[in-house]
């Protein structure tokens, strides 16, 4: 892809509690999903060099609403609520749960899913319910280890190598990779990611100009 993402121009665009709230059904969005105290806030703030796009908190489970912010042009990171630790009344659990399901199996626009889970205690049901969902759906998955910098570099390996094992049970493109907030460690990595979904999007915005240059030729 010729063009390039200029992460930190990412900005927030709006908060819906479902997706009948949301802006239209269009152009690309990257979904990233997680449990309550898995980093997402983190991640987000450093996939995007920006202190607090996305707010983060010592209470678990802050993020209520989806969270829609625009990367470029028909290009848009979707931050879901957290699920599982959030010390909240069970039925803004159960809702939470609806409107995550909903989103992820309805969403046409949707084209791919960042899953993050804490290297230290990874593949919780939720977790696995939540790849299961996608997989089904046909999207691609990125399983982000979080907090990498937490075991040292043995443990970390032989970590991962656990989760791309136990990850083939899933089927579907499922990739699995460290991700390290505080350290930076596989920002890169999620960035390229990122890029190549993102990347159809360009692709028909230059179909488009095309089209537009071809009609302008012809009418002259």
């Amino acid at each position: 892809m010729s063009k390039t993402i200029h992460y930190q121009n990412t900005h927030f665009i709006t908060s819906a509690p479902d997706i009948r709230h949301m802006p239209a059904d269009e152009g690309i969005e990257v979904a990233f999903a997680g449990r309550s105290n898995a980093g997402k806030s983190s991640a987000l703030n450093r996939l995007t060099n920006q202190r607090s796009l996305a707010k983060t908190s010592k209470t678990p489970g802050r993020t209520q609403l989806i969270n829609l912010f625009q990367v470029d042009e028909n290009c848009h990171i979707v931050d879901l609520p957290g699920y599982g630790f959030a010390q909240v009344p069970v039925e803004m659990k159960l809702k939470w749960q609806k409107s995550l399901g909903e989103y992820l199996q309805k969403r046409e626009s949707l084209k791919g899913l960042v899953v993050l889970m804490d290297i230290r205690h990874p593949m919780k049901d939720l977790d696995q319910q939540l790849i299961y969902w996608a997989v089904d759906s046909g999207l691609p998955v990125q399983v982000l280890l979080t907090k990498a910098d937490k075991l040292k570099s043995g443990a970390r390996k032989a970590q991962l190598l656990k989760i791309r094992e136990e990850s083939k049970s899933f089927g579907g493109d499922v990739q699995v990779d460290v991700f390290s907030s505080l350290k930076g460690m596989g920002v890169d990595q999620l960035r390229r990611k990122l890029d190549s979904w993102f990347a159809p999007a360009f692709e028909e915005l230059e179909l488009d100009e095309e089209d537009a240059a071809a009609d302008n030729n012809d009418a002259s």
